[in-house]
């Protein structure tokens, strides 16, 4: 039920996977080799905007691109992973119109180009992708760029820039522990290594008391102007809208187009970013964002499409890609906000990576959801097993059984059904492929 469309990039990076290995290698030295062989184009980029932390990356990074081209400017962005193909990766600019997915052909030129300077030399493909990145944007013209972290900071391939025109650092949450640490202090340490020597550096709204000091020292060691949400600046509700505030002033601006409370922090991050990065931001512009801004797989409505028809009639179905605790807990937030407005039983259909932590992830809904149904996920090697993953919903206190497919558990649903019980509410989560699965299957990719 696939409607992904075959593509010449496609075969390039299919062909990169068979010669180069899997998984993460922290180091920036093969980075910094490559580029240097392509003539260092990522000292030739407009000014960048880099963009880290857990939880809300791309929320922020799409924030930043609608305020920006709200403005008029071009604006390319990088983002990773991708839902269903691999040239959401690259946006590419357009002044004074909404960026776009990178050509075909061009982004297979771009890759054939970094494997030929690469020279079979040992690397990874997410590397050979980045490096595509700062190729294109290098050659493109645009006013801005906007780069997000892979994993991490101080060692991810994007951390080569050593003069971003900003930083921004989102949600501290527990994820990589591997490869960051097990202490939120390490992981905000991993996440401060995109500051540079005074580059002002924002920060968005953090959970743990504990990585204040961590991004703070980091700061004043590097001279870095820094600011924290809740501090500086800071966002709220108030009837029906978002009122933003910072040193600057206040603004008075419609809810962001995207759900759930913590888009609120989320708008406020890159309203504030955009100023600290140099850009003067009207309140037209934030207007405007506040009601364009798209961001796929994060709370996202799915309204049509090939699998709506097997959900009960009149079913609320939601997709998040979100797949670490501190994700859960506001996707449950916002669960919980949207039965207040409208009670329906909650059900969830959710399939997860064997390098996450179900469990955490699962006890936010402890309270909320009426039934989950765990899937695998199709196309990565990583999927924990359903059986395993409703086992840890069981032990969060919830009642589970695996699905072989989101269809087969949607049918499910349908057939639960009672009548004269409201049509039920429906998250489909757990792990961005898992979105790409849904998106893909659902004939909807993101554009």
């Amino acid at each position: 039920m696939s409607h992904v469309a075959h593509s010449e990039a496609e075969d390039v990076i299919n062909e990169l996977m068979k010669l180069h290995p899997k998984g993460f290698d922290m180091t920036l030295g093969r980075m910094r080799r490559l580029l240097e062989t392509l003539g260092n184009p990522h000292l030739k980029l407009p000014p960048m905007i880099h963009v880290a932390g857990t939880n809300g990356k791309g929320s922020v990074s799409a924030f930043c691109r609608a305020l920006l081209e709200a403005g008029g400017y071009a604006v390319h962005v990088h983002t990773s992973p991708h839902l269903v193909n691999w040239h959401e990766r690259y946006r590419i600019g357009r002044k004074g119109e909404p960026g776009q997915f990178v050509e075909d052909k061009v982004l297979a030129d771009a890759l054939r180009r970094v494997a030929e300077a690469n020279a079979g030399q040992a690397i990874t493909v997410f590397e050979i992708l980045t490096a595509a990145s700062f190729l294109l944007f290098s050659e493109i013209p645009a006013d801005v760029v906007v780069i997000e972290v892979g994993m991490g900071g101080r060692l991810d391939c994007t951390n080569v820039v050593d003069n971003p025109a900003a930083c921004v650092i989102m949600p501290i949450s527990f994820d990589h522990q591997a490869y960051l640490g097990d202490r939120v202090e390490l992981i905000a340490a991993e996440k401060a290594g995109i500051m540079k020597k005074g580059r002002p550096v924002v920060i968005g709204h953090q959970e743990f008391d504990a990585v204040h000091d961590v991004f703070l020292s980091h700061a004043e060691r590097l001279s870095c102007p820094i600011t924290f949400y809740g501090q500086e600046f800071w966002a709220h509700e108030e009837f029906g809208r978002l009122v933003y505030q910072d040193e600057f002033g206040l603004a008075d601006l419609p809810l962001p187009r995207l759900p759930g409370r913590h888009q609120l922090a989320n708008a406020a991050a890159a309203i504030r970013t955009v100023k600290a990065a140099g850009f003067t931001v009207t309140e037209a512009m934030m207007e405007t964002a506040m009601t364009s801004v798209e961001w796929p797989g994060r709370l996202q409505r799915l309204t049509e499409g090939d699998l709506i028809g097997l959900a009960p009639e009149g079913a609320e179905i939601w997709l998040d890609g979100g797949h670490n605790p501190g994700a859960g807990e506001v996707i449950a937030e916002a669960m919980a906000g949207f039965e207040e407005r409208q009670p329906r039983p909650l059900y969830l259909i959710i399939g997860m990576l064997n390098t996450k932590d179900p469990l955490g992830y699962f006890r936010a809904f402890a309270d909320i959801a009426e039934y989950v149904f765990t899937v695998p996920i199709r196309g990565s090697e990583a999927g924990l097993d359903p059986v395993v993953l409703a086992n840890a919903a069981y032990d969060a206190g919830l009642v589970a059984e695996p699905a072989s497919t989101v269809a087969e558990a949607l049918k499910e649903i349908k057939e639960r059904q009672l009548e004269g019980t409201p049509p039920p509410r429906i998250l489909v989560g757990g792990s961005l492929y898992l979105a790409g699965n849904v998106l893909a299957d659902n004939g909807t990719p993101p554009k």
